[in-house]
């Protein structure tokens, strides 16, 4: 005859299983206190799980929990679009090249003695006797009408903008020597004309037909 082999003991964790058993059981009316207090001294002394059993066998199946639903991870929102790094640098460098060219042609307007133009047009005659003129344009144009016969040298610096001299900057055929005036004109997002007293009276300098000049070339 074989001998049975001896019942495996169990631990505190199969006796708090079956604990945590008689306390639904007593929460849902199933047992009553007394019946709970016996059953859980019961319990904490078994040693085999023959004596757990006994204790549960009349108490209904544990109800299955649900499972639990699987957390979605939240979407991290998206980071805003960045415009491209030339136009992160544009947005600061251009204002800041607008401001300086605003206040250079500024301070050009203070010294400017003879003449200046600023949000407009401005004529400035030259006098047969004078040797130097010094005139500015800001956000406008100035016109310098110098006598005929006057060679003109220019001088000064145009922030975003330019001086045109045609017949007047034109040495004479031959390089004979004439009087000559020297303009210095500066500024910023403006223009001055030099001309001679018989282009001005057709009307300055005529840029179409400049135009029309380089496009034969």
């Amino acid at each position: 005859m074989t001998a049975e082999p001896p019942e495996m003991r169990i631990g505190d964790r199969e006796r708090r299983a079956t604990d945590d058993r008689l306390r639904a059981a007593l929460d849902d009316g199933v047992l009553t206190l007394t019946e709970y207090d016996e059953r859980t001294r019961q319990c904490f002394e078994a040693r085999v799980q023959r004596e757990l059993d006994v204790l549960v066998a009349d108490l209904p199946a544990p109800a299955a929990s649900a499972p639990a639903e699987p957390r979605t991870p939240p979407v991290p929102a998206r980071a805003p679009d960045q415009p491209p790094w030339h136009h992160r640098i544009g947005r600061v460098v251009v204002p800041v090249l607008v401001l300086g060219a605003v206040a250079f042609g500024g301070t050009r307007i203070v010294g400017a003695d003879d003449g200046f133009a600023l949000f407009g047009h401005r004529t400035v005659p030259v006098t047969a006797d004078q040797q130097q003129v010094r005139v500015a344009s800001l956000f406008g144009r100035t016109e310098v009408v110098v006598p005929d016969g006057t060679v003109v040298r220019t001088t000064g610096f145009m922030v975003f903008g330019g001086t045109d001299c045609e017949q007047a900057c034109r040495l004479p055929p031959g390089g004979a020597t004439q009087r000559e005036v020297t303009v210095d004109a500066s500024g910023a997002f403006g223009s001055v004309d030099v001309v001679t007293a018989s282009e001005a009276a057709r009307g300055g300098i005529d840029r179409d037909n400049d135009r029309d000049d380089g496009d034969d070339d």
